[in-house]
């Protein structure tokens, strides 16, 4: 798998990359580098509802007891729940094995430090060194009663509890929602909340067996949920993705509302409360120039980072910020969780349509969304970056950017893991940006082929 550490964890196809020996040993190397200076640490597990799930879960229990670490399972639970708990359990650690929005046959193993945030890249590569480089002399094996214990962890009515907390009392009676659960890990959490807050709740894609998360359904696939929440005239709809670190709304009319809108409509709140941060919203380079033009209009500054939520929890951290996320409805809420959570972000955008008793699609106009076109021009890994130093293609780009005098841009974004490199141009004409980014990635094709 070359390096183990991806954006988001370690993931690949389960049982063919993401295998149990290799689980085993992030277990055991994991547990070392994140609790070495602890007597009998306690870590957490928590899983999506994959098939292969309980396999991975049992090699990590495996390797995480010979360093002498008890485990505690927490079963089905959301990626943002083993975020929260191990923090408010005072756990040493937390473990998520999930792949997030991805396909049933793949996997993922994410860890969580004691105070529930993702590993830094220093981390990883300690834990990296001793598996590649095989340093397990340094690795203890657990003797005798120093071998650890598997324990099950009911603390969901906790996660759950803490999400209503953070609503002020906030009551959902009279809503109507559909919600797709993506038969992941929120099917039961999720709809449990809002029932208990008064919402009417219709679920849909909440009986998984295995090998039907994300398929069809979720936030990557909102057609069903557009066609329920129109059909049972629903006030909106929510979708989550497998691991419900994410969420995206569809309103009355069966309109999605993206994360862009999303974080926009809950940054202004805040900062109609006197609680943003600094003032401030955190975004990637991916977001749409629409929220760009309405964040000055609305007088909320940006900061802007590479994409992948890390960066933008790096960013909020350094700079002391309260919200960010992702189009793609990664939302970090930090005055509430350390990761983005798909329901503590719904809970809040609904408490927000209740508060202002106006329909969704009304709010959704904080935002006009410029057409984005994505074309991939195939380029060979080693000359993904020789782009910056072709002055042919610099200077197509600089023209295009001429062209467009402010209403329109033109993102170029090398692919982490494949040979591509991404042409994204937005502008306020489909049609012509759309022969803007064809022609682009045709001339970068050709210069680097």
């Amino acid at each position: 798998m070359g390096r183990l550490f991806g954006t988001d964890g370690v993931r690949g196809i389960a049982n063919k990359e993401l295998t149990c020996e290799l689980a085993f040993d992030l277990g055991r190397a994991g547990a070392y580098v994140l609790t070495q200076t602890r007597q009998k640490p306690k870590i957490l597990i928590g899983k999506d509802t994959r098939i292969s799930c309980d396999m991975l879960e049992a090699a990590l229990c495996a390797g995480l007891t010979s360093v002498g670490a008890d485990v505690y399972l927490a079963g089905v639970v959301t990626t943002p729940a083993i975020a929260h708990l191990v923090k408010s359990h005072r756990f040493d650690a937390g473990i998520m094995i999930s792949a997030s929005h991805n396909p049933y046959e793949f996997n993922g193993i994410k860890f969580f430090n004691s105070q529930g945030f993702k590993l830094s890249d220093r981390i990883e590569d300690r834990i990296e060194d001793i598996i590649l480089n095989k340093k397990w002399d340094e690795v203890p094996h657990a003797q005798f009663d120093a071998i650890g214990r598997v324990n099950k962890a009911e603390l969901e009515n906790d996660y759950r509890g803490y999400l209503k907390s953070t609503l002020n009392g906030a009551s959902f009676k009279g809503i109507k929602i559909v919600m797709d659960c993506a038969n992941g890990a929120a099917y039961k959490i999720a709809p449990a909340v809002f029932e208990e807050l008064g919402a009417e709740v219709l679920v849909i894609n909440n009986q998984p067996d295995g090998t039907n998360i994300n398929k069809e359904c979720g936030s990557t696939h909102l057609e069903m949920l557009k066609q329920e929440v129109v059909k049972n005239r629903a006030d909106f709809g929510i979708a989550y993705d497998g691991d419900a670190d994410r969420t995206l709304f569809v309103d009355e009319n069966g309109e999605v509302v993206d994360g862009d809108k999303i974080m926009l409509l809950l940054a202004k709140a805040l900062k109609d409360e006197g609680k943003l941060k600094n003032n401030t919203l955190v975004v990637t380079v991916m977001s749409n120039m629409g929220l760009f033009v309405a964040a000055k209009e609305l007088g909320i500054d940006l900061e802007v980072t590479k994409v992948g939520d890390r960066y933008v929890l790096e960013k909020m951290l350094e700079g002391g910020y309260s919200i960010g996320g992702e189009q793609s409805g990664h939302i970090i809420l930090l005055d509430y969780a350390t990761t983005g959570d798909g329901i503590l972000t719904s809970l809040h955008l609904t408490k927000l349509i209740c508060k202002t008793n106006k329909k969704l699609s009304e709010l959704a106009k904080i935002m006009k969304v410029y057409p984005q076109v994505l074309v991939n021009a195939r380029v060979e890994n080693s000359k993904k970056e020789l782009y910056k130093e072709d002055s042919v293609i610099m200077d197509a780009i600089a023209a295009l950017e001429h062209k467009f005098n402010g209403k329109g841009r033109v993102l170029i974004r090398p692919s982490g893991t494949e040979p591509l490199i991404r042409v994204m141009i937005e502008g306020e004409d489909y049609d012509e940006i759309k022969k803007d980014a064809e022609a682009l990635a045709k001339l970068i094709e050709s210069r680097l082929s």
